[in-house]
């Protein structure tokens, strides 16, 4: 590796550190992501606060796991290492829904995947045992905060230990950090056992469960015993609150795992101290040659106004990480750093974004959150908002205002989800003429996530109604101000609850509402979500009755076929489902119907298995591969308005086949393709990563605006349809596949 004699960065050699007058560091801080030293990114803000506090940190970011030699190469530090797998779970920033391996990883160099292994935490600790035995040894990040009790592995399709256990670390950091790892340099400098730790944010191992510790199940009993597994998972969910949880102990084997109080969010000084630390903003200079790190690039122009989330929705990690008080940064502090922006080179006068994993959050939900805590059986939005929900958008809408009026910014978007049914809670309805006026590039996120009532009540969403009345209030404002503006609303397929009748439901309001979306997602379970225990257990842990879980794929693909009902290379999946449903009602002519019948079909319509040909296997025997397709767009006096319609006479048979391959059981075999062909290899499931996160999410949920590395998807997103780019050249309609018919990227709120 080249040294490089550049103060803006930490360093990443030993000539770098030597440079600087350091016989060693304190700290060695180990990354699976590359290094941008950028208060989007987690790693960045833990070192910063570190040197800030007068600490020795090296980098190594993204190091060779198969030999011991690369994590020496500092010698061994004066402190301890410090471990993350960076700002989004290494198995989710390796593989789909689906199970499939990414074909990019956008925080790597050039978008190279392959820089860093599977369970990345856990790996890198193992060869620094090698290197090193008993150094102290501390875990942070997204990975490390929602895997911190025996928990449920998608990827295993198994209940692991916690990660604290497998890798073997004296302490696991979990939340934001910057108070948590202050408190952690301080313990390893005076050199005090971990079993004693009681800092708050941070889970170590003990002998003995202390007194004022809830204990929940073992891992052993959560491995063998679902109900178990569900009933440990509640404690956990209700005592994430820094104000009124509890210590919660869980015994591994002879030791228990013990997890300290959540630690308090950074109040406004606290958080704007943060972010004016001295930040190259970019990636670091040895990535040039790769053509730097794409996950930077959505971020670079974007600013992270706040923290934390109390949408609470069910699917979502926030909870478990960043917590559902929010807190949020000053006027001063956010002009300051558009200011930054503003003399970078490569500003266009563009802000890509001011947010973070709600835009429109900025505030606790009420007075009394950073007093009493947030409610452990209640949430402030669902089902129905709290009275108490303090919905003032004035202090953001002022943000706004102050931004777009910095010489030198010609655009500020809001590119961060909305919380719609928080945004129509204000009385002063600020924000939507706002938005409308100046805030959108062509298109506004929002994310209904579904439209039949059983499939919202389990992912903890509005009634669909509440998104009809935002999108009605929506159009309005376009007109009254004569824009020509779209939301971009976001749709998930086989969610833990949601049955054929609720997917076939979804179908019918899109096709009321004329709603095409271009990409559609299944339901991602990540660790420490509560879709992701009743996806597990099927059962609904708040009160442990049955939840319907779709979980073949073919079940799956049925759902998401319904979701795009009107591709001809999806109609043999939606005439089965239909047929499953019973709702052949809607195959035929009539206005309310999904698809069209074909004459003297019917047998084959009403019966016909998507598995074993359906309704291809008749246009097969009149000799035409494809008549299907064709017929469909001929009828609607467009021969061939389906692009694979003209693939089809050139003599590419690849529709056909993907059908074939999907009524095979070859999941998302279609729309990777597609993905693939728009040179985005894993667009499928980004929106449910981001929240979200982001996630994540998620999902979208780590979010990297947020300064912590969780799950924030949206960069990924917007780089998948192409409009990330030209975001970056200030095209306020750079997405024009979106117009009329929407499509999706970003996170979900």
């Amino acid at each position: 590796m080249k040294t490089r004699d550049d103060r803006r960065f930490l360093p990443v050699t030993a000539e770098e550190m030597r440079m600087r007058g350091w016989d060693r560091p304190d700290f060695v801080y180990v990354t699976g992501d590359a290094y941008v030293d950028h208060p989007s990114f987690g790693l960045a803000i833990i070192s910063r606060v570190l040197e800030d506090a007068g600490y020795r940190v090296c980098m190594l970011p993204q190091p060779d796991w198969h030999d011991k030699s690369a994590f020496m190469r500092f010698g061994e530090p004066k402190l301890g290492f410090l471990v993350t797998a960076g700002v989004v779970d290494s198995m989710v920033n390796h593989y789909t829904a689906a199970k499939k391996h990414r074909n990019t990883d956008v925080y790597s160099p050039g978008g190279k995947a392959g820089m860093r292994p599977d369970r990345c935490t856990v790996v890198y600790c193992n060869r620094i045992r090698e290197a090193y035995g008993s150094i102290p040894i501390g875990i942070g990040g997204v990975e490390a905060s929602l895997r911190r009790f025996a928990h449920y592995d998608y990827w295993d399709d198994r209940v692991r230990n916690s990660i604290l256990v497998d890798s073997g670390a004296d302490v696991l950091m979990f939340g934001m950090g910057e108070k948590t790892i202050l408190r952690v340099a301080e313990w390893m400098k005076e050199g005090r056992h971990f079993s004693e730790c009681d800092i708050p944010g941070t889970c170590v191992m003990t002998k003995d469960a202390p007194e004022d510790a809830v204990v929940i199940e073992s891992a052993e009993e959560v491995m063998r015993d679902k109900k178990a597994y569900a009933r440990a998972f509640l404690v956990q969910y209700n005592e994430q609150d820094p104000v009124r949880g509890k210590r919660i102990a869980q015994k591994h084997g002879a030791r228990y795992l013990l997890q300290n109080k959540p630690a308090m969010p950074l109040v406004t000084e606290e958080l704007d101290k943060v972010y004016a630390l001295p930040y190259a903003r970019t990636w670091h200079p040895m990535y040039d040659e790769a053509g730097g790190i794409p996950g930077f690039q959505e971020v670079e122009f974007s600013i992270a106004s706040e923290r934390g989330c109390f949408g609470a929705c069910n699917f979502c990690a926030l909870t478990f990480h960043q917590g559902r008080i929010v807190t949020s940064r000053s006027k001063a502090s956010i002009v300051a750093e558009a200011k930054k922006l503003i003399a970078r080179p490569g500003f266009k006068g563009y802000i890509h974004d001011v947010g973070g994993p709600t835009a429109n959050f900025r505030h606790p939900a009420c007075d009394k959150q950073l007093k009493s805590g947030t409610c452990p059986q209640r949430q402030c939005l669902f089902p129905t908002p709290c009275k108490n929900v303090n919905a003032d958008h004035s202090e953001y809408v002022d943000i706004l205002k102050a931004l777009r009026a910095l010489p030198g910014v010609k655009k500020v978007f809001v590119r961060s989800g909305i919380r719609f049914d928080y945004m129509l809670l204000d009385k002063k309805n600020l924000l939507m003429s706002e938005l409308v006026q100046y805030h959108i590039s062509g298109q506004l996120k929002v994310a209904p996530e579904h439209a039949a009532k059983n499939a919202l009540k389990y992912m903890g969403k509005p009634d669909v109604s509440v998104f009809d009345e935002f999108r009605r209030r929506f159009d309005a404002a376009n007109k009254k101000y004569g824009k020509d503006q779209y939301l971009v609303p976001y749709f998930m397929s086989s969610h833990p609850g949601c049955t054929l009748k609720d997917a076939v439901e979804l179908a019918e309001y899109m096709k009321r509402t004329h709603l095409h979306p271009e990409q559609v997602q299944d339901f991602y379970p990540t660790p420490g979500t509560l879709s992701t225990t009743m996806f597990y257990t099927e059962l609904d842990p708040r009160d442990m009755s049955p939840v319907y879980v779709a979980k073949s794929p073919h079940d799956k693909e049925m759902q998401r076929a319904l979701m795009q009902y009107d591709r001809p290379q999806n109609r043999a999946l939606v005439v089965e489902a239909l047929r499953r449903a019973g709702r052949t009602d809607l195959i035929g002519r009539g206005p309310d119907c999904l698809i069209p019948s074909f004459s003297g079909g019917s047998r084959e319509e009403k019966h016909g298995d998507s598995r074993n040909g359906g309704v291809r296997g008749r246009d097969d025997r009149r000799g035409n591969g494809y008549a299907e397709n064709r017929g469909r767009d001929d009828r609607r006096g467009n021969n061939y308005a389906d692009n694979r319609g003209r693939d089809d006479r050139r003599g590419n048979d690849r529709a056909e086949n993907r059908g074939r391959d999907e009524r095979r059981g070859n999941d998302r075999a279609e729309n990777r393709g597609r993905d693939e062909r728009r040179g985005n290899g894993y667009a499928e499931n980004r929106g449910r990563d981001e929240r979200r996160g982001n996630g994540y999410a998620e999902n979208r949920g780590r979010d990297e605006r947020c300064g912590n590395g969780y799950a924030d998807e949206r960069g990924r997103n917007e780089r998948g349809n192409g409009r990330g780019r030209d975001e970056r050249r200030g095209n306020e309609r750079s997405d024009n596949r979106g117009r009329g018919k929407p499509g999706t990227g970003g996170k979900r709120r």
